[in-house]
């Protein structure tokens, strides 16, 4: 079942780790210097079976200001807050920034603990409540619930256990199915099992034997057992603190900030769109390209905040950006970030992740406007339109399109046809599940009817482009499958006509003017006058030497189009007419005698080795004959 996980915050030495043991019974403290030095250093792990039936997890974080590292990791998986104040101290520095990483990592649930209350006087607690109060004032523990507890004599416990309770019992429970994500914050050895990591199960679930996948490394290996609270079970799911026991991987291959998760459901990346609000505690404006420590679950890397639409940010301002890391990281959209300042170091902000895979955008760009409106406003199925028309002529893959939107599974597929459904994204590759959005299908097809059309008025004499051409002039980007479609599809509706590797607009006819009808007229009577000894190219341009060079060679094309010449070679061209008859005295001779060579196929057509080596490959060529030795036999009909 998935269950929750509270999380504590607050200022160091104000009995966050004492109210947990107070609670559960746990020292969460386990390293020797936490124990001499009586702060919480790393992150600390306690569970709660409460009377409604429900364990809770709890994740201990450390208060000192050193160690706000380990707190954003262990803050980065919790549904709940235990936001924790010392009635002696009130509200302190840590108070501050635990509640803006609280804020920023996107928690809405939690409730007030004013711990310590043994140690001052009933009116000075009621300031400190009053204090409290007004502090969260509009914020999300703006009226919730407040206990006022003794961790050392024990006052107010029972009401924390009861008030846990009833918070629990309400909570509607979303069974989050799909692939499996856990941020990895911590990894050791164990003898005789290998490689063990824990951390919070964020989505899905997984089982011994499962297959996974270490992000962003990409580094695969095999869940062989796994533990909650202690226990082995079979299979874990979200919600819970979870240790993975992995085959095939080495503890050195695993870091810290690392995401395990089923196979095919992250993607690498540097760049991130992302919401981002500068805290309004902060006292200087924000410049673009600012490097600071981006927090991302329990990974914690160093980035540039890129503004889109500013030059520098003013304190409580949000805005949109794009954080380009300097190492990769695997997130999905949805995921909430902190981020601290390089030097000093101290929180500035934050917020929520819009694109897990952006690309490069350009500043003070209006397309970057309309994206964030998508991102921030658009339905699942305008998200998909919107990431389609993004990808370009490239194109996305259905795997990859689920990563963006992190949704997977028989409601990925639900959500995705409805756009192909109404013709608004085309399935190019339904082999490879290669998705284009209409926008960019409709602009390829009009670019290669505009790109005809001028080739046709440019070349009026030649029927069409190649292929080839016509695609690399379209976008050299292009590619071939796509490109195809596009033709098909243009084909099928009577646009453009395709033949042997030439495309021209249906349209489109050879016309000749006066004087190139004249040209035609006498190329054609020189061709059919030469018979097989044909001129060659050369020689045909010296004949018509008056006539533009590529008028010749245009009109050379209308004839092989029309039939009245065949091209054999690339510099000999001859009479159709007469390489029919040709063919059938061929036929007739190799049907009485059997076979031909060379000598006796030029004393059979009086043609000098200039022409008959030619003939006799073109023969063979178009399967009249087949070559056998040094011999020619007819080649069978099938």
């Amino acid at each position: 079942m998935r269950e929750i996980v509270l999380g504590t915050a607050g200022h160091v030495d104000h009995g966050k780790t004492s109210l947990v043991r107070a609670l559960t019974g746990i020292d969460t403290d386990r390293l020797k210097e936490e124990k001499e030095r009586g702060i919480t250093i790393e992150l600390g792990f306690a569970y709660l079976d409460l009377p409604c039936g429900h364990r809770l997890g709890i994740v201990d974080v450390p208060g000192h200001e050193r160690f706000v590292k380990n707190m954003v990791a262990g803050a980065a998986g919790i549904d709940l807050v235990a936001f924790v104040i010392a009635a002696d101290e009130g509200i302190m520095p840590q108070t501050q920034e635990h509640f803006e990483i609280c804020h920023l990592l996107g928690i809405v649930n939690g409730f007030i603990v004013i711990t310590k209350s043994d140690m001052v006087e009933p009116d000075w607690l009621e300031l400190v409540q009053e204090e409290v109060r007004e502090y969260f004032t509009g914020s999300f523990l703006d009226g919730a619930p407040m206990v006022t507890v003794s961790s050392t004599t024990g006052e107010g416990i029972n009401n924390v256990r009861s008030l846990l309770d009833e918070m629990v019992a309400d909570w509607e429970f979303a069974e989050a199915y799909g692939p499996f994500r856990l941020s990895i914050d911590r990894i050791f050895n164990m003898k005789g099992f290998g490689s063990v990591i824990t951390g919070t199960s964020i989505s899905g679930r997984i089982g011994i034997g499962d297959d996974i996948l270490i992000y962003p490394g990409l580094k695969q290996g095999k869940v062989r057992g796994i533990q909650v609270h202690g226990k082995s079970v079979d299979m874990v799911e979200a919600g819970n603190r979870t240790a993975i026991n992995i085959q095939g991987l080495e503890r050195e291959m695993i870091n810290r900030g690392d995401v395990l998760a089923t196979p095919g459901c992250l993607r690498p990346s540097y760049l991130l769109d992302a919401g981002f609000l500068y805290l309004s505690t902060n006292e200087k404006p924000l410049k673009n390209r600012t490097r600071v420590r981006v927090h991302l679950g329990t990974a914690e890397i160093m980035g540039r905040v890129v503004l889109l639409d500013d030059e520098e940010l003013a304190p409580g301002r949000e805005t949109n950006v794009q954080i380009l890391l300097e190492e990769p990281v695997s997130v999905w959209a949805g995921d909430y970030y902190v981020i601290r300042s390089y030097s000093p170091v101290a929180t500035i902000g934050g917020g929520k992740i819009f694109n897990g895979c952006a690309i490069k955008r350009k500043r003070f760009r209006e397309q970057n406007k309309e994206a964030f409106k998508v991102y921030r406003n658009g339905s699942l199925e305008e998200m998909v339109q919107f990431h389609a028309l993004e990808s370009n002529i490239s194109g996305i893959t259905e795997a990859d399109l689920a990563v963006r939107i992190g949704i997977f599974g028989n409601r990925f597929k639900k959500i995705v046809n409805g756009p192909i459904s109404s013709r608004k994204i085309v399935v190019v590759d339904s082999d490879k599940q290669l998705l284009v959005s209409v926008t960019i299908y409709d602009q390829i097809k009009e670019g290669i009817c505009k790109a005809l059309a001028t080739y046709h008025k440019k070349s009026p004499l030649k029927l069409g482009m190649a292929k080839e051409e016509l695609r690399n002039l379209v976008n050299p980007g292009l590619g071939a499958k796509l490109f195809q479609v596009c033709l098909n599809d243009l084909t099928r509706k009577g646009k453009v006509a395709q033949e042997e590797g030439v495309v021209r607009l249906a349209e489109h006819q050879v016309s000749l003017k006066a004087d190139e009808k004249e040209l035609r007229r006498d190329m054609e009577q020189l061709f059919v006058e030469a018979g097989l000894t044909t001129p060659t190219i050369k020689k045909v341009l010296s004949q018509f030497s008056d006539a533009p060079k590529q008028l010749v060679l245009d009109v050379l094309s209308v004839l092989v189009k029309e039939n009245v010449i065949t091209k054999v070679t690339g510099d000999l061209y001859f009479p159709t007419s007469a390489l029919t008859e040709l063919e059938k005295n061929i036929t007739e001779y190799l049907d009485k005698e059997g076979e031909i060579d060379a000598p006796r196929f030029k004393e059979l057509t009086g043609l000098t080795r200039k022409f008959s080596i030619p003939l006799l490959e073109y023969f063979d060529k178009i399967k009249l004959t087949l070559r056998v030795g040094d011999k020619r036999i007819l080649r069978k009909k099938k």
